[in-house]
């Protein structure tokens, strides 16, 4: 989150040099990716939120993927509506957009409804988000759990490995392939390469974040180097959240909160 989605901001600038973001961020604690430790996490939600808002952040990004997904299925739009109404209650509303409702619209705005997935997690948790995919309509044809369960370990993951673990996925029938099922484990960099090989739309957690947070922004969703879902045609795609939440608008600078890990 705090490499990703600021590294995505920047290459739009080459698109849209007007536009400038500051990105602020928040700490829920967790050191090792256990189904305790995402409990946790999750509850000091509420804290980090009212802290973003202080900084009146005009979107706020909840990073962590499967501490949504396994809190139980479609959390992320309770998530999403309780951490807006903490930003309400300290005066200063701002849309919020989690990475795992973000990866879910992501995948159905491309037209995905077959894909195959990679996650750093331990087997268990990795089954946790296929079973919350299939919930909302998104079959996993295939996926491989990297079993990582140190969360510096998952940051430190190469990214340049995921294209050649992708390739051995059965990835034929799937409409796309999800290159990490987690914004902590690094894959922008590979995105392109990915979709380049295996012939598909590829996507990440990271990508599909940066993805609505723009559009929550009103802005373009449009940035070089970010694979398929952030080239053009789905530039102006509705903002799920749009119907209960409004953003600030367009502006010359845009101020981003991130929830993070």
């Amino acid at each position: 989150m705090e490499t990703e989605v600021p590294a995505i901001l920047r290459a739009r600038q080459a698109v849209a040099p007007d536009e400038r973001f500051t990105f602020h961020s928040s700490r829920m604690r967790m050191t090792h990716v256990t189904p305790e430790q995402l409990r946790a996490m999750d509850a000091d939600s509420d804290r980090c939120a009212a802290e973003l808002s202080d900084a009146r952040v005009d979107v706020l990004g909840y990073a962590c993927l499967v501490a949504i997904m396994s809190t139980g299925l479609g959390y992320h739009r309770t998530s999403e509506q309780r951490l807006h109404a903490r930003t309400a209650e300290n005066g200063a509303p701002a849309p919020v957009v989690t990475s795992a409702g973000a990866l879910v619209h992501g995948l159905h705005t491309i037209g995905a409804r077959r894909i195959a997935l990679l996650a750093p997690y331990m087997r268990p948790l990795t089954r946790t988000v296929v079973d919350y995919l299939t919930h909302e309509g998104i079959e996993v044809l295939d996926y491989e759990a990297l079993e990582i369960p140190d969360n510096l370990d998952v940051a430190a993951h190469d990214p340049a490995r995921l294209p050649g673990l992708a390739r051995a996925l059965e990835y034929t029938d799937a409409d796309a392939v999800v290159l990490s099922a987690c914004v902590q484990m690094p894959s922008l960099g590979a995105i392109e390469e990915a979709e380049q090989l295996l012939g598909k739309p590829v996507v990440s957690a990271a990508v599909c974040t940066a993805h609505q947070m723009l559009r929550a922004l009103d802005l373009d969703a449009v940035a070089p180097g970010a694979g398929h879902l952030l080239s053009g045609p789905y530039a102006r795609t509705p903002w799920p959240g749009a119907s209960r939440e409004t953003g600030r608008g367009k502006g010359t600078e845009q101020r981003i909160g991130g929830g993070t890990v």
